[in-house]
Formats: C-alpha cells, sequence, structure tokens
C-alpha cells in the first residue's frame, strides 16, 4: 500500500482553497512539473486537480512550471505527512520540542557568506551586513568587509552565539505580542521581496518572519518604544544547507534591556508541534543559539555591489555547528 493511501490528507482541491498564492507580481515560476510531483508525492493527476483549483503556473514549451513558494505551501498544510515541505518543517523543529538547555549555551559556528553579482558591471566595492551578535552576548572572530572587485565575493567567520532568558517586561509590549499571536494570520513561505510588502502580506491573512516583524515592530513603535526589525539566519538547518530568511524585532524594554521577539518562529513552531510551549515562550523577548543577527534592518538586502547593476546581488550562506 502507498504511502498517498496511508496518509490521505485533505484533498488537493481543499488545501488550495486554503493558500494565498504568491501575487504575480512576485511570483518566480520555475519549478517544473516533475519538481512539483516529487516535492508533493503527487502524481500527474494530482497536479491537475491543482491546477483547477488556481494554482498559478506558466507554460513553456509544453511544461508547466509553478513557484516554489506556492509548492511548499500546499506540501505544508496538505496534512498528508510525507511531502517533502512537511518532512523538512518537521526536521527543522524537532529541536523545539526539547529542553532548552542546549539552546542556552554558547555555540559557535563556521559562517561562510558567498555573493554574487550575476550582471556585474564591473570592479566596485561590496557592502555586507555582516553578523552582529555582541548586543546579545556573542562575538565574531576573522570577518572584514570583502575586498573591492568584479563579480564574486566571499565573508567567512567564526561566529558564536549564546542564549539568555529575558522575557518581556512591559505589559504593553507583551499584549500587543499576545494580540498579534491570536490575530489569525496563517505562516507561509513567501517571496523576500513580497515580505516587505507586509501591508499587502496581512491584507491577505498571511504571515512571514519578515513580514511578521516589520508589522510587530510599526505596532510597538506607535506604542512609544524603540522597535526594529532586524534581519538575520537561522543556523543549524540541515547542517546548512537550508538557506532560510529569516527576521527578528529588537525591542528596548521598559527594563532598559533589548529584546528579541521572534514572532513568526513562536508562529510556526506552534503550528508544527504541540509540545513546544517552552520554546515558543523564548521566542518572545528571550534569545537562543540557532539565530545570527545581523546589521541588516528588516526590509533590507543582505549585500549589494556598488558596480552600477541594477540586479539584486545573491547572497548565500553556509552555515554549519564548529563544535
Amino acid at each position: 500500500m502507498s504511502d498517498r493511501t496511508e496518509n490521505p490528507g485533505i484533498p488537493w482541491e481543499k488545501v488550495a482553497d486554503t493558500i494565498e498564492f504568491v501575487p504575480s507580481e512576485y511570483s518566480r515560476k520555475t519549478e517544473s512539473e516533475t519538481v512539483a510531483r516529487e516535492l508533493l508525492r503527487g502524481e500527474a493527476a494530482d497536479i491537475d486537480t491543482l491546477v483547477e483549483a488556481s494554482l498559478p503556473f506558466e507554460e513553456r514549451d509544453g511544461v508547466r512550471y509553478f513557484d516554489m513558494n506556492d509548492l511548499y505551501n500546499l506540501g505544508m498544510y496538505s496534512q498528508k505527512t510525507n511531502t517533502q515541505p512537511e518532512l523538512t518543517f518537521r526536521m527543522l523543529f524537532r529541536f523545539a520540542g526539547r529542553s532548552l538547555d542546549s539552546l542556552l549555551r554558547p555555540k559557535s559556528w563556521d559562517f561562510r557568506v558567498h555573493l554574487e553579482c550575476t550582471h556585474c558591471e564591473g570592479s566596485a566595492p561590496w557592502r555586507f551586513e555582516a553578523p552582529d551578535v555582541a548586543r546579545f552576548g556573542g562575538s565574531v572572530a576573522g570577518g572584514g568587509h570583502p575586498a573591492p572587485g568584479p563579480g564574486s565575493a566571499e565573508y567567512a567567520a567564526t561566529v558564536t552565539t549564546t542564549g539568555a532568558r529575558t522575557p518581556l517586561v512591559s505589559p504593553e509590549l507583551r499584549t500587543l505580542t499576545r494580540d498579534y499571536l491570536d490575530s489569525g494570520y496563517r505562516w507561509q513561505m513567501i517571496p523576500v521581496a513580497m515580505q516587505a510588502d507586509y501591508r499587502l502580506v496581512h491584507e491577505l491573512g498571511a504571515t512571514s518572519c519578515i513580514a511578521a516583524s516589520l508589522l510587530l515592530a510599526e505596532r510597538f513603535r506607535e506604542a512609544g518604544y524603540r522597535a526594529e526589525a532586524k534581519r538575520g539566519w537561522f543556523c543549524g538547518v540541515l547542517g546548512g544547507a537550508l538557506d532560510l530568511p529569516h527576521a527578528c524585532v529588537e525591542v528596548e524594554d521598559e527594563d532598559g534591556v533589548l529584546k528579541s521577539v521572534d514572532i513568526a518562529k513562536a508562529q510556526l513552531a506552534a503550528r508544527l508541534s504541540p509540545d513546544t510551549k517552552e520554546f515558543q515562550d523564548l521566542c518572545l523577548g528571550s534569545t537562543y543559539n540557532k539565530v545570527i543577527q545581523s546589521t541588516a534592518s528588516g526590509n533590507a538586502s543582505f549585500g549589494c555591489h556598488e558596480c552600477g547593476s541594477q540586479v539584486p546581488v545573491h547572497v548565500r550562506a553556509d552555515i554549519r555547528s564548529a563544535r
């Protein structure tokens, strides 16, 4: 008996009804129907069903192509238990149901970033928003700004992170955070450029790391607190092979301490496992050692090349445990 028979999940047309597909202005349909079938553990008829249920696609040379974000969201909410997105996110959050002690100790990471200017206009300085962990008790050994040049550049350092229990003190900050968590926004994989359009994301009833942090930071500021959404990297995922965009809200609490609110990770942990309550609480003001903070604001790129090209620099991080 196949996995699809044992784990029927939700009919695909009903899954499609629950997904907010990526709007055309942000969509990049690069994944073939073969990839879609493998990712969703489906047959040709399942893809036909999804297309009939309004899954956006482009047809090129007789082959249908889809946006990877749409495919991942379909798989994650299918309840079939065997799709690639479900398996990936269960693996991603295995740590969240365990003792928090391992998340609060110092942890070192071999941190390497490759920057590529794919439409380079010539030699020029590079700008890279480097790890910025000292504010939360961490340190960086090595690094240094990439040297000016054409085409591509590298950044390498050993980054040490640590965790600390620093829950939000302000009743107002706690209320604003809880109101957001109770608002019913649904976590989805969303292109980074679209996440910066955080009002659109929330109008669709969806949320994501960057969009959630931008909106919550705005609400904190409106309440009179110093707050900013900041980008960073989520570490230790599939041996460094999964490069996920990440953002938190950094807010100065009424006790004068800078706190980190990882609102989307709290949402996602609650969605994926009922045994993550302690981790969800840790996300609301405290820090943990699987996040490397950067100098980048929530809606900014990690890097750019000042050569004059209008094409964004491609930034690929490889982050592996140093011990």
